[in-house]
């Protein structure tokens, strides 16, 4: 079984995940201003609702702006997170395909886990291998596990 081969692909802040935030943010002050349209006074309800809008809106931004920067790697047998520390092995999962963005979380053996928007413009002649890195059958989260079974059935 051949394994996908090696490719190294940047990652940054996500214009499509900052899209993303700004109509789900502009979504819910639509819907707060239609909610308060049909009100004959404001009240405390209303209050609370524009005060943890603002709150969310605020922090989306702050993350959205705080995103993680460093280098995706596959060796053809790992994933490995290069950031501005270090470079850390990492167990990778796919949440989302949107074809030319991905959502994955990386979590290494130490530490939180870590979320990232690849997105294909950022590197387009290497957005394919990627993908292929991504969903080969020991890409996704199965290649410490299976290095794990192996040494184990080895003893």
């Amino acid at each position: 079984m051949h394994s996908a081969p090696a490719v190294n692909y940047p990652v940054g802040r996500s214009r499509f995940q900052g899209w993303l935030l700004l109509g789900l943010g502009l979504g819910a002050c639509l819907t707060g201003a239609l909610w308060l349209r049909q009100l004959d006074a404001v009240g405390w309800r209303q209050w609370l609702f524009a005060g943890v809008l603002l709150g969310a809106c605020g922090t989306a931004a702050v993350a959205w702006r705080r995103c993680a920067q460093g280098i995706l790697r596959w060796d053809g047998q790992a994933w490995h997170w290069t950031g501005a520390d270090a470079s850390v092995p990492v167990l990778l999962t796919v949440h989302l395909d949107g074809q030319f963005v991905l959502l994955l979380s990386l979590r290494p053996d130490t530490g939180k886990r870590l979320w990232l928007w690849p997105e294909s413009r950022l590197d387009a002649a290497h957005w394919n291998a990627l993908r292929r890195a991504v969903f080969s059958r020991g890409g996704a989260g199965h290649a410490q596990n299976a290095a794990a079974v192996v040494h184990t059935a080895n003893r």
